[in-house]
């Protein structure tokens, strides 16, 4: 598939754009809340804080992965998605997205981006199919997906260990028509 040039997508006071230099700073200042890495599917007893070479990786991923975009919120980075696992013929992907700043959860940050990232998927790069996972304890999740159109294709059982105790992910999925008779 070729990817048009990166566009920064936007929603009002909401960008997604590729990642800039200054975005190390950004990433280490946000830190590694517990509360987020636990929604990643990470151990919050055993979060560290993120060190300088870490964020500089993040930020150089993003960069080398097209498909990747910060999300900024009124000039200020909160977080970072990516569509991943693309299949040209299928033309179906996988979506990814994290919000790293505990205080921008619960505002509709994140419904808004993914309608962005909806729109640009189904409309600019014709795919037919989008699918994201989450861990089931991760309600919130689960209803921003409903609101723009996921559906819940399944469960995987004790997919993720988290400490020493197991937990389900949710698996939803969204069709290009689905969408469009949606939006």
């Amino acid at each position: 598939m070729t990817y048009p040039t990166r566009p920064t997508l936007m929603d009002g006071d909401l960008r997604l754009r590729g990642p800039l230099e200054g975005d190390v700073a950004a990433r280490v200042a946000l830190g590694n809340p517990p509360e987020i890495i636990h929604l990643f599917g990470g151990d919050p007893a055993s979060v560290r804080p993120i060190a300088q070479k870490q964020a500089a990786g993040w930020v150089e991923a993003d960069g080398l992965e097209p498909l990747a975009r910060v999300i900024e919120l009124s000039g200020a980075m909160i977080g970072g998605l990516r569509l991943h696992s693309v299949n040209e013929h299928a033309r179906k992907a996988s979506y990814a997205i994290g919000i790293l700043d505990p205080q921008r959860l619960n505002k509709g940050l994140e419904t808004r981006a993914t309608w962005l990232v909806l729109e640009y998927a189904f409309n600019t790069l014709g795919l037919n199919r989008l699918s994201i996972r989450m861990l089931a304890f991760n309600k919130r999740a689960i209803a921003c997906y409903r609101k723009v159109g996921f559906v819940v294709e399944g469960c995987g059982r004790e997919a993720a260990l988290i400490g020493d105790e197991w937990f389900d992910e949710v698996m939803m999925g969204l069709l290009a028509r689905d969408w469009r008779a949606s939006a």
